[in-house]
């Protein structure tokens, strides 16, 4: 079976985000990465070239497929922040409906600029993701 493709770098994340464009993402992203340290604890880790992470977790299915991955986090996309919640956003419909402005893939929120969202219901909406991904797959420090 095939690794993930998206593994964790050597990349500092500091660096990463000093390069981000255009300069009012990496302003956002700087406000990102405070916020997912403080709510989740952990130092954050550069996942393939672009993905910001926090934590992770081994996760095995029935099919046999296993591997590690990043527990939560988020890349400073030009066009959008994409926001990673793991355990996808099907159970969070109460947190969403106060979140502000959004669009949703699977496990994947997309947010224009950090002015559009409640910085504070993200708060909540990456601790009931990792509290919840914690009972299928423990979620460890990167």
């Amino acid at each position: 079976m095939a690794d993930n493709k998206t593994q964790p770098t050597g990349q500092a994340v500091a660096e990463f985000i000093a390069t981000t464009e255009p300069p009012a993402k990496r302003e956002d992203a700087r406000v990102l990465d405070r916020l997912f340290c403080q709510v989740t604890g952990f130092s954050p880790v550069m996942w393939g070239p672009s993905i910001i992470g926090y934590g992770r977790y081994h996760y095995r299915y029935d099919s046999g497929r296993e591997g590690d991955f990043l527990a939560t986090g988020f890349s400073p996309r030009t066009a959008r922040h994409s926001i990673y919640i793991m355990p996808g956003y099907a159970d969070y419909g109460d947190i969403l409906t106060r979140l502000g402005k959004y669009r949703m893939g699977k496990s994947c929120l997309y947010v224009n600029k950090l002015a559009d969202i409640d910085l504070d219901v993200l708060a909540e909406l990456i601790r009931a993701g990792l509290r919840d991904l914690d009972k299928t797959w423990k979620v460890r420090p990167s």
